[in-house]
């Protein structure tokens, strides 16, 4: 449960925090890839090189001195889980109150992953009617609460209120995770997803091709977080990555060969995502082997490809959801408005690709998701994963709207 998952790991000013320490190797070895976030408290009772050392990535501390102009909804958005251990009575009145008043707060705020809070203090702060409350708030919003345990606390005296043991907020975090697996995981079942990712390639020669920058990734993202739901995924690709969990993968290279593949696999498909980036044009005739240089400057003529998701709008089943993607460099809206609605399509994910971090070539990711029903959606630079989790959302539920077969 825990491999490959993204945990954001709080850590805020109380003299437990000397504990997030283990924590984090715990859940390094088990795995996870940690983000450490320390509050200016913290750093008072444990060094942020130490955690730096242990954690998968650096100590963030502050919304304004990273490179990232907006890391909060960056971390919120493509954490799978939040843990805030230690978790002062300062923190617990923030978050229960929504106050955003450093990074690790606005986090919490701008997340929709898992959050996990361990709280730790003195006994009469943990049993004050306002730390009490805060906590009551936070556990009706769904927020898991891993309560203190009882033992010596600092200063020396006996009561409840210091941290609890590393093993109990391990079993905490992973039972999170597979409650929030669980609420997902099989909303998909007995549909039938494609996919399709990766530039086409239209040869010009024997050796040459016109191609594009698109990595697939964020097909390939789409696919897997399809999988996780129950859907049976078909992902028709261009590109040679690891094939997600639960995917059958059809390789395919030119547009041609993917409108081949896709005439025979929509029509019977519950949802299509074309996030593909298919040439427009190719050339007219391929030369049979190498051209030479010797030869002089060849004259390539282009022709356009077929619209292969202009023809899956087409002949769209009234049941099927159909997705398509739209990379701009300008008037992104606008242009990205025409073809959901020249299409005839369900929802359009655009991005800006000329925009530093988004789309091709990238771990990262801009979007904004355009609905025929006229609503929209953003969501900020990100990882691939975590705009694919925004868009099966979406995508879920407007199958929910569709009539059955």
């Amino acid at each position: 449960m825990l491999v490959g998952k993204r945990i954001v790991l709080g850590v805020t000013g109380g003299i437990a925090a000397y504990k997030a320490v283990e924590l984090c190797r715990r859940l390094v070895d088990a795995g996870a890839h940690v983000i450490p976030v320390m509050t200016e408290g913290a750093e008072r009772f444990v060094g942020r090189a130490t955690l730096s050392a242990l954690a998968s990535e650096p100590v963030q501390t502050s919304l304004w001195d990273e490179v990232d102009p907006i890391p909060h909804t960056r971390l919120g958005r493509s954490a799978d889980l939040i843990v805030v251990a230690p978790a002062t009575a300062r923190l617990l009145s923030a978050y229960a109150n929504g106050l955003s008043t450093d990074l690790l707060t606005n986090i919490l705020l701008a997340t929709r992953a898992p959050v996990v809070v361990c709280p730790a203090m003195h006994t009469e702060m943990w049993e004050h009617p306002a730390v009490r409350a805060n906590v009551a708030a936070l556990a009706s919003r769904g927020v898991h609460i891993v309560e203190p345990e009882s033992g010596r606390l600092a200063g020396g005296d006996i009561g409840t209120g210091r941290l609890a043991a590393t093993e109990s907020i391990v079993a905490a975090i992973t039972a999170a995770l597979a409650a929030g697996a669980a609420s997902t995981a099989g909303e998909l079942s007995g549909t039938h997803v494609v996919v399709s990712a990766g530039g086409t390639r239209e040869p010009i020669d024997a050796v040459r091709v016109i191609a594009n920058r698109s990595s697939g990734k964020q097909g390939y993202a789409l696919a897997a977080e399809a999988a996780l739901r129950g859907a049976r995924v078909t992902l028709v690709s261009t590109v040679e990555l690891p094939s997600p969990a639960g995917s059958e993968v059809r390789a395919v290279e030119t547009a041609a060969e993917m409108l081949d593949a896709l005439a025979e696999l929509a029509p019977k498909a519950d949802v299509v995502i074309m996030a593909a980036a298919v040439a427009d044009f190719r050339p007219t005739t391929v030369a049979p082997g190498k051209l030479k240089k010797a030869t002089g400057m060849p004259e390539i003529v282009l022709e356009r490809t077929p619209d292969i998701l202009a023809g899956l709008g087409a002949n769209k089943p009234p049941t099927q959801v159909l997705v398509g993607f739209a990379a701009e460099t300008s008037d992104l809206v606008a242009n990205a408005t025409s073809k959901l609605q020249a299409k005839n399509l369900d929802l359009i994910v655009a991005n800006d690709v000329s925009a530093p971090g988004v789309g091709f070539q990238h771990e990262t990711n801009a979007v904004t998701l355009l609905c025929a029903d006229g609503s929209t959606i953003g969501v900020g630079l990100t990882d691939k994963k975590a705009v694919a989790k925004v868009v099966m959302d979406t995508v879920v539920k407007i199958l929910m709207t569709k009539p059955r077969q």
